[in-house]
């Protein structure tokens, strides 16, 4: 049974090296680096899935295209997948604030509504120039 990735597709590393046309060599140098985490077969066969093609496409534009080292290249990747996290917190967040922003208002709905705010203690009274 194979512990592949769940995807559309999965290509061996000899279809892969074609289609980017790259030596197998230098698919397992950036497995090495951990750059690229291809799933394995029962028979410790790399499986690369649209997911890893898609990241393989990255490092191979960032290498071939602007230079960056491998080094360099982790630290885009690295800083990638912080961003896409930050994105999902503050999506969360976004959506926790719409749904307390809304909760409050249905639920003093019935309650006055010319309160703005409602005072848990004395409001302290204002002391005017003149009495000083």
């Amino acid at each position: 049974m194979a512990r592949a990735k769940k995807s559309q597709g999965a290509y061996v590393i000899s279809v892969v090296a074609e289609r980017f046309q790259v030596h197998p060599q230098t698919l397992r140098l950036y497995e090495r680096e951990g750059l690229l985490k291809p799933s394995r077969t029962e028979g410790n066969t790399r499986l690369y899935t649209d997911g890893d093609l898609e990241r393989l496409e990255l490092i191979l534009n960032l290498t071939r295209d602007l230079g960056v080292n491998l080094a360099g290249v982790e630290i885009v990747l690295n800083m990638r997948e912080r961003m896409s996290e930050m994105q999902r917190q503050m999506q969360a967040f976004v959506n926790f604030v719409r749904s307390e922003m809304a909760y409050p208002v249905a639920r003093d709905a019935g309650r006055d509504s010319k309160a703005l705010v409602r005072a848990n203690h004395p409001i302290p009274r204002v002391i005017n120039r003149k009495s000083l």
